[in-house]
């Protein structure tokens, strides 16, 4: 009966130690605490296709505003990005700084357009949008940055497009130091750098809650 037990015991053991290893993913805190705007990237690494299809498939999944899927979507890789890169304007609140910095540029970009005038049903899911491929580049290992400083018909003109576009995503390895900060409700929004850090002023949860 003992060598029975023992038996046993090494057999669930045996099965415990050839199981796969199912490691708990990243959590939506760490996600967004991860999610932060990236203005300077690291120039060797070098964004795939597939991994700009891989943000872009989201919105395959995601709620849509009267369910009308009205955006669009235009990969631009390594060898369209220098033509795309001087109509673009970075840290709008730093200016002295003419960001990004050289060498510290992004190689690739989403770039989305709707088939139907901007309106607020279109802007609802813009923001779904962009939050869900920032959020899912975050988890593949990537960073990027919501850019709206440009000019509508200069982009389409450069690319090619069918429509105006509406927003930029610039998407790659970040390669600087962002910190979030505390403020109160009435405390100064704009981010800032020192020392090489950007941090980024957030109001407080109290602040934000309405009501006694």
């Amino acid at each position: 009966m003992a060598d029975n037990y023992l038996e046993r015991k090494m057999e669930e053991y045996r099965a415990r130690a050839e199981a796969p290893v199912h490691r708990a993913s990243a959590t939506l805190t760490h996600l967004l605490l991860r999610n932060r705007s990236y203005r300077g990237y690291d120039p060797r690494f070098r964004v795939r296709e597939d991994q700009l299809r891989t943000l872009i498939e989201v919105n395959t999944r995601i709620p849509s505003a009267r369910n009308q899927q009205v955006l669009r979507f235009r990969p631009v890789l390594s060898d369209e990005a220098p033509r795309l890169l001087p109509l673009l304007r970075f840290g709008a609140a730093l200016p002295e700084l003419h960001l990004p910095l050289p060498g510290s540029e992004p190689n690739a970009f989403i770039v989305i357009c709707a088939t139907v005038p901007e309106n607020r049903y279109v802007d609802i899911d813009l923001g779904i949008s962009v939050q869900s491929m920032l959020l899912r580049a975050t988890e593949i290992g990537l960073n990027g940055i919501c850019i709206g400083a440009f000019d509508p018909a200069r982009v389409r003109e450069t690319l090619r497009l069918p429509y105006d576009p509406l927003l930029v995503l610039a998407i790659g390895k970040g390669n600087e130091r962002i910190v979030l900060t505390q403020i109160p409700a009435d405390g100064d929004h704009a981010y800032y750098r020192r020392d090489g850090v950007h941090y980024v002023p957030k109001v407080r949860l109290e602040d934000l809650l309405l009501g006694d």
